[in-house]
Order: C-alpha cells, then sequence, then structure tokens
C-alpha cells in the first residue's frame, strides 16, 4: 500500500515536471515569435499630418496656405522628406537581414509611403493654389475689362449726349437769326403799303378802286402773268358777290396768294419746306447741282445750306465745280471749315466736270449722304455757257444713276421781274426742282417769289434774310404770307 502510493507520488511529479518544462518552452517560443510580429513604435508623424490619416482628413488637418512661394516652401520640404526616407530605407537594406534590420526596413517603408502621400498632398495643393490665383487673376481681368468697358460706354453716351444737346442748340439758335417778317419789312413798305393803304379804307369796290390795285399789283414784280390772275380771282369773286368792299379783297387776296406758293411745294415735297430727302429706295448720296448767275449769292448758300444739313444730321460733302471764278474755291473752302464738312476742290481753270465726278465718288465711298455741287456763274442769256451746265448735269449723271437729284436755282430777289426771266431760260435747259430766293432782306421786290411759283410752278426751297447762318431760311409758305401781310 505505501509502496503504490509512493509509485503514485512519483508518477505525479513526473508529469508536473513535464508540464512546467512544457510551458517554459511554449513561454520562449512566444518572446521569439514577439520580435518578429510585435510592431516597434513609429517616428512622430508631422502635427498636421497624424498617421493613417486618411486623405480626406489631410486637407482638414493641414495648415490653409495661399501664397505660391509658402506652396512651394512646403511642397520641397516634404520633397526632401521623401528623399531623406528614401535614404533611411536604402541603408537599412543594406544593413543585413537580422530580424532587426527586417523591423527596420519595415518601419522606414512606412515613413517613405506617408512621406510620398505627404509630398503628392502638398503638390495638388500646390496646383490648386496656382489654379485658385490664375481664377481670381482671371477674374479680376474680367473685372477691369468690363469696368473699362462700362467706363467707356459712359464716356461715350455722355459724348452722344453733349453732341445731341449741341446739336439742338444750333438747331434751336438757327430760328434765332433775322424773322422772315424782318427781311420782308422792305417789301411790306413798298407795294404792300400801298396795298394796305387802299384796302384798309373800308370804301366800295367800284371799277376805279380795281383799277388802282390792278396798278398796285403790275408794280409789286409778280410778274404780269401773275397779277392778271389775281386781279381775274379778284373779279371772279365780285361776280359771285363773295366781296362787298375793299376790306374783304384783302383777305382774299392773301388766300389766292397762299395757294399760289403752297401749290408749288406741294408738287415737289407734300407742303415741307427745305431739301427733300431721298425717296424710299433710291440709293445715296443725294446729289444738289446748285446753279444761278453771276452775283446772286450761289457759294454763300451752298455754305450755309451745308451747314443747316450738317446741324440736322445729314452727312456732307462739298463739290467745288466753280473752277472759273479764282476765289470761288477759296470762299467755299472757308464755308467747309466753318460747317465742318469735307470739301473736294481741283486745280483753278481745271475741268469742272472731273471735279464734281471725283466729288461724287468719294461721297459713295465714304457713305456721305448729300453732295452740294457749286458751279460756275453764268448769265442765262449766253446759249454757250447755259449748253455748258447741261454737259456739266450729264457728268454727275455719270458719276452718279438718277443725279443730280435735285437741281437748285439761286435767285437774286433784287432783280424783280427780270429773276423769273432768269428762272424759265435755267428750268427750260436744266429743269429746275427749286429755287433758293437770296437778299429778300435788302429789297421791296420780294412779290417776285409770288410769280416765280404762279408761271414756273416749281417750289421755293428757301429764302435768305441776311448774312448768318440761321437767316437762310426753309421756305413756308403760310409763313411767308403772314409776315407779308404782317
Amino acid at each position: 500500500m505505501v509502496r503504490g502510493l509512493m509509485l503514485l507520488a512519483a508518477v505525479t511529479a513526473q508529469q508536473i515536471a513535464l508540464v512546467v518544462a512544457l510551458l517554459v518552452a511554449l513561454a520562449i517560443l512566444f518572446a521569439l515569435l514577439a520580435q518578429f510580429l510585435v510592431r516597434p513604435p513609429a517616428k512622430a508623424p508631422p502635427a498636421e499630418l497624424p498617421e493613417a490619416a486618411p486623405k480626406e482628413r489631410l486637407e482638414i488637418a493641414a495648415p490653409e496656405v495661399h501664397t505660391p512661394a509658402e506652396r512651394l516652401a512646403r511642397e520641397e520640404k516634404a520633397r526632401g522628406a521623401v528623399e531623406a526616407a528614401e535614404k533611411s530605407l536604402a541603408a537599412a537594406q543594406a544593413a543585413g537581414n537580422s530580424a532587426a534590420a527586417r523591423a527596420e526596413i519595415a518601419r522606414y517603408q512606412r515613413d517613405l509611403s506617408d512621406a510620398r502621400r505627404k509630398l503628392e498632398y502638398e503638390q495638388r495643393k500646390s496646383q490648386e493654389t496656382v489654379e485658385k490665383l490664375r481664377r481670381q487673376a482671371e477674374a479680376a481681368a474680367r473685372e477691369q475689362a468690363e469696368a473699362e468697358a462700362r467706363a467707356q460706354l459712359l464716356a461715350q453716351a455722355e459724348e452722344a449726349r453733349r453732341i445731341e444737346a449741341d446739336r439742338r442748340q444750333k438747331l434751336a439758335d438757327l430760328e434765332t437769326g433775322r424773322t422772315l417778317s424782318e427781311g420782308l419789312a422792305k417789301t411790306r413798305g413798298g407795294f404792300m403799303a400801298r396795298l394796305n393803304a387802299l384796302l384798309g379804307t373800308g370804301k366800295e369796290l367800284d371799277e376805279a378802286a380795281l383799277g388802282e390795285l390792278e396798278e398796285i399789283l403790275f408794280s409789286a414784280d409778280v410778274g404780269v402773268r401773275t397779277a392778271t390772275a389775281l386781279l381775274e380771282s379778284v373779279r371772279e369773286r365780285l361776280k359771285r358777290k363773295e366781296l362787298s368792299d375793299l376790306s374783304k379783297v384783302k383777305a382774299a387776296l392773301r388766300e389766292e396768294i397762299e395757294r399760289i406758293l403752297s401749290l408749288g411745294a406741294t408738287l415737289s415735297q407734300a407742303g415741307h419746306g427745305g431739301l427733300p430727302e431721298l425717296a424710299p429706295g433710291v440709293a445715296a448720296p443725294q446729289v444738289v447741282m446748285v446753279v444761278g448767275v453771276n452775283g446772286t449769292g450761289k457759294t454763300t448758300t451752298i455754305g450755309k445750306l451745308a451747314a443747316r444739313l450738317k446741324i440736322g444730321g445729314r452727312s456732307v460733302l462739298l463739290g467745288a465745280g466753280d473752277t472759273f471764278r479764282a476765289a470761288a474755291g477759296e470762299q467755299l473752302d472757308v464755308w467747309a471749315e466753318r460747317a465742318q464738312v469735307p470739301m473736294v476742290r481741283g486745280k483753278d481753270g481745271s475741268d469742272p466736270g472731273a471735279v464734281l465726278f471725283n466729288a461724287i465718288t468719294r461721297a459713295r465711298a465714304d457713305g456721305v449722304q448729300v453732295v452740294l455741287c457749286d458751279t460756275a456763274g453764268r448769265l442765262h442769256t449766253k446759249a454757250n455757257l447755259m449748253d455748258e451746265l447741261k454737259g456739266l448735269k450729264r457728268t454727275l449723271g455719270k458719276a452718279h444713276p438718277g443725279a443730280p437729284h435735285e437741281v437748285l436755282l439761286v435767285v437774286d430777289a433784287t432783280n424783280g421781274q427780270n429773276a423769273i426771266q432768269q428762272a424759265r431760260q435755267f428750268h427750260e435747259a436744266l429743269g429746275v426742282t427749286g429755287f433758293v430766293l437770296t437778299k429778300l432782306d435788302g429789297t421791296a421786290k420780294g412779290g417776285v417769289i409770288i410769280g416765280i411759283c404762279d408761271e414756273l410752278k416749281i417750289p421755293v426751297r428757301y429764302v435768305g434774310v441776311g448774312e448768318k447762318i440761321p437767316d437762310l431760311k426753309p421756305f413756308d409758305p403760310h409763313e411767308f404770307v403772314e409776315a407779308l401781310f404782317g
């Protein structure tokens, strides 16, 4: 029994010793494995880059850098860290293949991975910074360009307003010259004074009064034909018993004279005074041929007309076709400068047709709206000179189809009934489309305008009542009659 117990104790002790030895062996094995499996502590990462931080956290953790210089410095620093990690890894790989060396290699590989990731991040941020600055620069450039464009538009608008205000002021100034009533003062003091003296008596209208009325009308430079027509109109109304006394004759004459003057205007421009514009579909420029005898004020009228058209908003070019008179070119040049319009001029004595052909050609090339063609003054009684004007008119037609669109005859009102004869012969030769009656303020023969419109049925475009630009006025029949009888 005792021996049996001793034998059992010896077996148990041996088993315990074997278990202990096995546990010790396992402990040693675990210790060895720990050297290879347990990860050594890594180097502390940069403050802005926590270890194993995902990329989306890098952008949040890294401080914002705005300038390219700062971004470049950070990028260079990250590149230096990569190079250092590569060197450390290379040194560890050269150290051998021991367990410690392998642990160092693994650590430097992680360091190199982190450094490369940081470099990529810095490079990306540098590109973003450069792109952001580029967009800002482009936006600033656009804003500056838009600001400059706005400033330019404002300046242009202001200049346009200034030009328009200046044009309106000049248009207003055109109406502040001598009035038509002032220009007709001498005419009213002539036959109109006698007419008013007769018609203002209130006497009964008898044959003696009609005879006196006939004498006044025939002395009024309206022409025999027109004076006869006016008398016949009075006699016809007498037959219809529409006129009971002389006071009503004045109203009848006034009405008939306005009808005569308005008839000529309505034929060409529907009652609108001045130079009509081109009809729809007719190509510019509008060519205006200005003719007349010497001394009527033709060149001066052209200058004033150019100024009026320019102020009214139409572009104008002057053609110096009077190459015969030495001072004509210089005089027209002065008016061109005063009106601020271009002029085409040739040498004195040169072919006027060639000069005006060149003027129209230039106007077509430059898009000018109106060409005013000056011509040499000539007597209407000289057939050879009138033939030259006919040839000049044909030249204008060759330069531009349909030209001249207007043939304006400048007539000196002081010539009285002789002006009617001039108008008739110029019209027969050239087909006059309108008249300009000048020097109306210096004569009592203003009634000639009634005879011109009545006999030729051609409108008076303008009347001149003074030396200034505003003194050339578009002709208005009603205004003229009001001034004449006023």
